[in-house]
């Protein structure tokens, strides 16, 4: 026999569920809408942009999108995005964690002052250090290359340090003198205590730099100005032509093959990515 109290929680949840499904219908109803439209015609895209289903469905999209343009296909432009994202991740991952480990068990001078230089710098928007970077970088000769693009990530990116951070300070710090006692240096303690055991936070940096550089169209826009080198996120636009007809049925249809690299790091990942948010707010 069900109480007044169950009976009301149940009601509750309910509704919580319902709100919370219909929610997400509204939230992924655009990424939906985008993937089905991919396999209309370009010109009924927009004739029945209420309908999802296709009066047919077409594999055309994506055989011309995959042409790419003016000579460059979209595998080239795909190779580069796996360049810029697997270098830049590689970068950020280990520098950050580097830094993060000095941080929270390296005694240095200013180290307090450094920590709070480094949480402001996590504060400014790109756009009011994107004109002195690209003025560095022009004198470098750095631009019209992958340079400025991923070598910045190799000295360490904010948030992943802070990360970092937060979760080496939740390790015991038995642990470091333990092995100090058994003749381990700072690097060694770092290499074979540390770095297992920031496992999940390592995998949450590797996730969100190689989504933040995949997705990444201001600098490509900045710096490259060969096709021969654009990454995905920048080819997608040269489908768009303000003063002709833009392709948008190819333009969808590349969209959606862009996603799928995402799709699968985050659903194989998800596991680590949640045990190195949820670990690292508790700990920190």
């Amino acid at each position: 026999m069900k109480t007044g109290y169950q009976e009301k929680k149940l009601f509750t949840t309910a509704i919580y569920h319902v709100f919370t499904f219909l929610f997400a219908c509204v939230m992924i109803y655009p990424l939906v809408w985008m993937v089905m439209s991919s396999f209309k015609n370009t010109n009924e895209i927009f004739r029945t942009a209420a309908s999802l289903l296709p009066e047919k469905f077409t594999f055309e999209n994506y055989k011309v999108g995959w042409r790419g343009f003016a000579g460059y296909g979209f595998g080239n432009f795909f190779k580069n995005s796996f360049i810029i994202a697997g270098l830049s991740t590689v970068g950020a991952v280990i520098s950050s964690a580097v830094v993060g480990y000095g941080f929270a068990r390296i005694d240095f001078k200013f180290k307090g002052f450094w920590f709070a230089c480094m949480l402001l710098a996590m504060m400014l928007p790109f756009q009011v250090i994107m004109i002195p970077q690209y003025i560095i970088f022009n004198k470098m000769g750095w631009v019209g290359s992958y340079l400025p693009i991923i070598v910045p990530q190799f000295f360490g990116q904010g948030f992943f340090i802070f990360l970092n951070v937060q979760f080496i300070r939740g390790i015991p710090i038995d642990l470091d003198e333990a092995a100090r006692m058994d003749g381990c240096t700072i690097y060694s303690i770092f290499i074979r205590i540390i770095l297992p055991l920031v496992k999940p936070s390592l995998v949450t940096s590797a996730i969100f730099s190689f989504m933040w550089r995949w997705d990444d169209f201001l600098a490509a826009l900045l710096y490259l100005s060969d096709p021969l080198k654009y990454p995905v996120s920048y080819a997608l636009k040269m489908f768009s032509d303000p003063t002709a007809g833009s392709d948008w049925g190819a333009m969808f249809a590349m969209a959606t093959l862009s996603l799928i690299p995402i799709f699968v790091i985050f659903l194989t990942m998800q596991k680590y990515l949640v045990e190195g948010i949820a670990s690292t707010g508790i700990k920190g």
